[in-house]
């Protein structure tokens, strides 16, 4: 008798468990459209997005219009509204053929709005789903974005999404010298926020441009059962080039690999999986990059290469990987050639440098620096942006 009431406890146990799990699944901000409706009713709504701003299975921009909200413009990033278009690419103004509203592209002849693009507009929306890497430009297009809305006392509501890296914090912290649009701001690689507590961050400690960034509106809609130690899974690519979790979970490590002479992967279905170049040896891992949607003109393009196969090996869960950048550094018979610099060879010329955010990295591992000694080296700056990030946190930490 006993038995059979404890396997059915147990049994009840298990049930509650599992419907638990089901009531606590993660839900974006852009879920929580009681919080913020009622701030757009009646309202002339900008909204800055793209394909990922997805509720329920529809788009947001289809979500506010059934709602009877009045979306005026467009504002889109790198890739695109549909996420297409290549890395860099140019992408153009014009009219969203489903909808007939008008597109600003905020990745094309600039990078923020303009008072002309915001006069006629009441408020501003931001909803975008980010993979937490600074070289990831979508946190540089938020800064922007905040800039202009202060600048033109708009009030800006976000719609925080997840952080699929967002469980460590790791890499070097960027130093203001090699400040661009792949990293404006003194963090490390690996920040660990989401864009919500990213933009409370901007504000708050005042890396706007503008002056009366302080004052302007900010409200964060946050996430919904997420927090810092949570695996979150995006089920749309937030760009052409990232198409599976691990691709995401390895992009901190192997992004640094635009820097070099090597392919990343683009021109494949594997982008920042697959590495390699034609002249590494003694490897049993081949790929021919080819031109192809999202990638027209990959480096490397038609060209066999040999290297690194990481679509079915697991990215390390809580650093960037140094051994694997060292091993590929090692691996290459030409390493004057393995980075690359647009003109001379000054430390701010070399792509891999603002992606890093500084010219110690490159230099260290020039000079065949342990991965242990070189991560040494991030500590300070690590831990002094930390205590600067705390204070911005909306969700449980992961420490």
């Amino acid at each position: 008798m006993k038995k059979v009431f404890f396997l059915s406890l147990s049994l009840f146990l298990l049930c509650i468990s599992g419907f638990a799990q089901l009531q606590a699944s993660i839900l974006p901000g852009a879920y929580q459209t009681e919080e913020y409706f009622p701030l757009l009713k009646n309202k002339r709504v900008g909204i800055f997005t793209n394909h990922t701003a997805m509720v329920n299975g529809q788009h947001l921009i289809d979500t506010l219009l059934l709602a009877g909200i009045s979306i005026q413009k467009i504002f889109t990033p790198e890739h695109g509204l549909r996420g297409t278009a290549d890395a860099g690419e140019i992408t153009k103004d014009g009219i969203d053929s489903k909808t007939g509203i008008a597109i600003v592209s905020l990745y094309g002849n600039k990078y923020g709005p303009d008072e002309n693009d915001l006069k006629d507009l009441d408020i501003l929306l931001f909803d975008i789903q980010d993979v937490g890497a600074r070289f990831y430009t979508y946190i540089s297009s938020l800064q922007y974005f905040m800039e202009a809305a202060a600048a033109n006392n708009k009030p800006l509501i976000i719609l925080d999404r997840p952080n699929p890296n967002g469980r460590y914090v790791d890499g070097p912290v960027l130093e203001k010298q090699f400040s661009s649009f792949v990293g404006k701001n003194t963090i490390p690689v690996v920040y660990g926020m989401t864009i919500g507590e990213y933009a409370s961050m901007l504000k708050g400690e005042h890396w706007m441009k503008d002056s009366r960034s302080n004052g302007f509106k900010l409200i964060i809609v946050p996430c919904k059962n997420y927090d810092h130690t949570s695996l979150y899974s995006i089920a749309i690519a937030p760009s052409p080039n990232l198409t599976s979790m691990n691709a995401i979970y390895w992009y901190p490590s192997t992004c640094l690999i635009e820097g070099t002479i090597l392919s990343e992967g683009r021109g494949t279905d594997h982008a920042f999986e697959y590495l390699g170049h034609p002249l590494i040896a003694n490897k049993g891992f081949e790929f021919t990059p080819i031109s192809k949607k999202g990638a027209q003109s990959p480096k490397l393009k038609n060209q066999v290469c040999y290297g690194w196969d990481l679509s079915q090996r697991k990215a390390p869960s809580n650093k960037i990987d140094l051994e694997l950048l060292i091993e590929i550094y090692d691996a290459f018979p030409i390493r004057d050639s393995f980075f690359v610099a647009s003109k001379g060879k000054k430390t701010n010329n070399y792509y891999f440098n603002k992606l890093a955010g500084n010219a110690h990295l490159m230099e260290q591992i020039q000079a065949g620096q342990s991965a242990k000694d070189i991560r040494a080296s991030w500590q300070k700056g690590i831990i002094k942006f930390k205590k600067i990030r705390k204070k911005y946190l909306l969700y449980k930490d992961f420490e």
